[in-house]
């Protein structure tokens, strides 16, 4: 491939390890400009053996869990044992107005002046899965910079918080202790993706009702244990305190000792080549149906189903119908 004198600039950067250089390429593949995610596209394709070697944590909890917290005082102590740690934080955009807060970093004080943290908190932009439109790509370039870790924060727990399950090597769910109905609230599917669950701040008066909750969801794990090729008695339950820096040494041990096993059994693998296939199916329906928008004229039908002369399924129809016979 021939790359254009700005993505070799951009590519080398990158692959020198500059975070401005990195902060630079996930503002590229975020961007919906057309030549933008040419670009994009062309600096992708140019850092294809440079990715793929990073441990891939995907991270969710329910809301006021202290994921911010438990992000930095877990990534602190990662970074303390020589690893490279990228946080890439999802924030939920707004229906109404379409921005989004993006505080995580500044929730994060001591890990951003971290010379071997990278934090990039991203808008949802209305994805499900609590995961932003381009985060895999995101991945990519944090792994190409020469991050070892990668921890992808969704928004929260809730039916459709599942797709960040489907782009990293480990799921990790937070939850507090104490929780009451929380066991029943937490969606199933949420419950079945996760490799660990931790039960954070289990400090101070909650310690005693952290364990208390840990031993329920150590319970309700035992049903989900019969995983192709998983590693003996996971998914399994943890407490910690973000606050206090405890139980996070148990945390990441638990991470390794998942990986490793996921490794040597063929599975983690197996998971990637999987994803990759997701990520083609999720890439062409997004290519399609901007194909699709682009190329058909929807005023006139949208006209008609706002004024209920035609059913929104009835015109969908017609709308295909028209796109097909348009490339015929």
């Amino acid at each position: 491939m021939t790359l254009s004198d700005r993505t070799k600039r951009l590519r080398d950067d990158l692959v020198d390890g500059q975070r401005r250089a990195l902060a630079r390429a996930i503002t590229l593949v975020e961007s919906t400009r057309p030549h933008d995610r040419e670009q994009a596209g062309e600096l992708l394709g140019s850092l294809a053996e440079a990715t793929g070697g990073a441990m891939r944590i995907g991270l969710s909890g329910t809301p006021g869990v202290g994921k911010s917290t438990f992000i930095e005082s877990f990534g602190m102590k990662l970074i303390g044992q020589g690893r490279r740690v990228a946080v890439l934080a999802v924030d939920p955009s707004s229906t109404v107005a379409g921005g989004a807060i993006l505080g995580d970093k500044t929730r994060m004080e001591r890990l951003v002046r971290e010379r071997d943290a990278f934090i990039r908190p991203s808008p949802s932009g209305g994805e499900l899965g609590g995961v932003a439109r381009r985060t895999r790509e995101a991945i990519l370039l944090c792994e190409a910079a020469g991050f070892d870790t990668v921890l992808v924060e969704t928004v929260g727990v809730g039916q459709s918080e599942t797709a960040v399950a489907q782009m990293t090597d480990m799921f990790l769910l937070l939850l507090a202790p104490a929780g009451g109905d929380e066991l029943q609230g937490v969606k199933r599917g949420v419950m079945e993706l996760a490799d660990v669950v931790v039960i954070n701040k289990a400090d101070g008066a909650l310690k005693d009702a952290a364990a208390r909750t840990r031993a329920d969801y150590a319970s309700a794990l035992r049903l989900f244990r019969a995983r192709d090729g998983e590693a003996e008695g996971y998914p399994l339950a943890l407490t910690a305190s973000a606050l206090e820096e405890e139980g996070l040494d148990g945390v990441w041990e638990a991470l390794v000792r998942l990986d490793e096993g996921r490794h040597a059994s063929g599975l983690h693998d197996r998971r990637r080549r999987a994803q990759a296939l997701q990520w083609f199916e999720a890439a062409l329906d997004s290519n399609l149906m901007a194909a699709f928008r682009a190329r058909t004229d929807l005023r006139g039908l949208r006209a008609e189903v706002e004024a209920g002369t035609l059913t929104p399924d009835a015109a969908a129809q017609a709308a295909v119908g028209r796109f097909i016979a348009a490339r015929e």
